[in-house]
């Protein structure tokens, strides 16, 4: 019995310690990211657009650095300029006086810090969401709500898409992309699947028309955060770059992209 009641008091001192563990992770100076997506939304005028530029922060920071004090300006081949206004110091830059064209070629310039950061991209076109399939026993569980987002998508054309599906219930946001190399001209579908949907809830459906250069650029970048490729120590394959440039020191290139895209929206309501 006192060999018994002493177990059990090393099980209890043991499970009750606390190593505290110091990671020393390395750090380097921040880099600008830049989040810059040119959206026109189908039925809009799309005048209003914005660039958000963030600074790279430490693994363990909660907060992301605004890059404050930047110009900002997006230009097209027509020479016609629209300066991006920061909206006080939040990083967020705001043009409310754009006019985008389908196919149209624009270029953005970004001063920061005295280094000068561009890109270009083109306005890329999108098939309209025709309407969507819901399935309420998919899955490998058979619990899953599967939504097919059904769209046409032009003959003849390369084309490529960015689906954003969103759960305004609990804002969580799913990405996909496609391309039309095997179903260039067909109706097909744009796939999602999520527990936690339940009846009532309303899904907010996005489809992007995309460059392929972005379309490549997106592809890495899920397949790198997707859940099952490992935890979130484990050291990515290499640094996703994206379309934009450092003129002034290309050592020190920004992260993120400059994007383009008329975008077709659809309001599902989950039954």
């Amino acid at each position: 019995m006192e060999k018994l009641i002493y177990i059990m008091i090393l099980v209890i001192s043991f499970s009750s310690c606390e190593d505290v563990i110091d990671v020393d992770l390395k750090t380097t100076d921040p880099r600008l990211v830049i989040d810059a997506n040119i959206n026109w939304v189908n039925g809009t005028t799309g005048n209003l657009q914005f660039v958000k530029l963030t600074l790279t922060a430490p693994f363990f920071n909660d907060d992301v650095p605004p890059a404050t004090g930047a110009t900002v300006v997006v230009s097209d081949a027509f020479n016609n300029t629209y300066n991006f206004i920061e909206e006080g110091l939040t990083g967020v830059y705001k043009n409310d006086s754009f006019v985008p064209e389908i196919n149209g070629i624009y270029h953005l310039t970004i001063i920061y810090n005295n280094e000068t950061f561009t890109a270009t991209e083109q306005l890329m076109p999108v098939s309209s969401i025709e309407y969507v399939e819901q399935k309420n026993d998919g899955g490998f569980s058979g619990n899953e709500t599967e939504i097919e987002a059904y769209y046409t998508d032009p003959k003849g054309i390369n084309n490529y898409y960015l689906f954003e599906f969103i759960n305004t219930s609990t804002n969580i946001v799913s990405l996909e992309v496609y391309d039309d190399e095997f179903t260039d001209g067909n109706q097909i579908f744009a796939f999602h699947s999520e527990e936690d949907l339940e009846t009532g809830d309303i899904l907010e459906i996005r489809n992007y028309g995309i460059s392929k250069q972005f379309f490549e650029y997106l592809s890495i970048l899920l397949q790198q955060s997707d859940e099952e490729s490992g935890d979130p120590f484990e050291v990515q394959p290499a640094t996703v770059r994206g379309n934009c440039i450092n003129e002034t020191n290309p050592k020190n290139y920004p992260l993120g992209y400059f994007r383009a895209s008329q975008v077709d929206t659809f309001t599902y309501d989950i039954k």
